[in-house]
């Protein structure tokens, strides 16, 4: 299961509960299915889509609860516990629990983008000119510029991440992420 997706499970019944109620039964059939394991849900809540999984479904009117395993993806649990229970306050819920920051972003599309033209057979001079435009790559000197030796790590993040290490990205703490996969 997804570390995003969260087990529900109908709650035992207290005063202060019923605002957190969420009625199944209301959603379309494309928001839930029922499948082998049990039932899948995605609740749309506080602008966010909220991913759930039920053993089965709670009576009509009854409160859930999130069922959060002591495991490995413990901490991304607890943050979309977190944003569920945001949203049915009807207070912002931040960002989505496996969200990198944007400059994380846009140096891995670098390195695919830089693995895709080594792949295809490109000189590190021809992908640093892809990724960065000719203006910024000297005539002379290329074998000292900063932008070849950028050029190469993330060719080599590229080649890491295509080799399993994108599987570090669902990875929430830095230690896991740089044991790669």
């Amino acid at each position: 299961m997804l570390s995003t997706v969260l087990p529900v499970r109908a709650a035992v019944r207290s005063a202060a509960s019923k605002r957190y109620d969420l009625d199944f039964s209301k959603l379309a059939d494309s928001e839930l299915r029922c499948a082998p394991d049990g039932w899948h849900a995605v609740v749309a809540l506080g602008g966010a889509k909220h991913r759930l999984w039920l053993a089965e479904l709670p009576p009509v009117g009854s409160s859930v609860a999130v069922d959060l395993p002591l495991d490995r993806n413990f901490e991304v649990r607890v943050r979309a516990a977190h944003r569920l229970w945001l949203a049915l306050e009807r207070r912002p819920i931040g960002p989505p629990p496996l969200t990198l920051p944007i400059l994380t972003r846009h140096r891995l599309i670098l390195a695919l983008r830089a693995v895709d033209g080594s792949l295809e057979g490109n000189s590190y001079r021809e992908i640093a000119q892809g990724l960065f435009g000719n203006h910024r790559i000297p005539d002379r000197g290329w074998k000292t510029d900063h932008l070849r030796s950028r050029t190469i790590r993330l060719v080599r993040a590229g080649l890491r991440l295509m080799r399993g290490g994108y599987r570090a990205l669902l990875r929430r703490n830095r230690k896991d992420r740089s044991k790669g996969s």
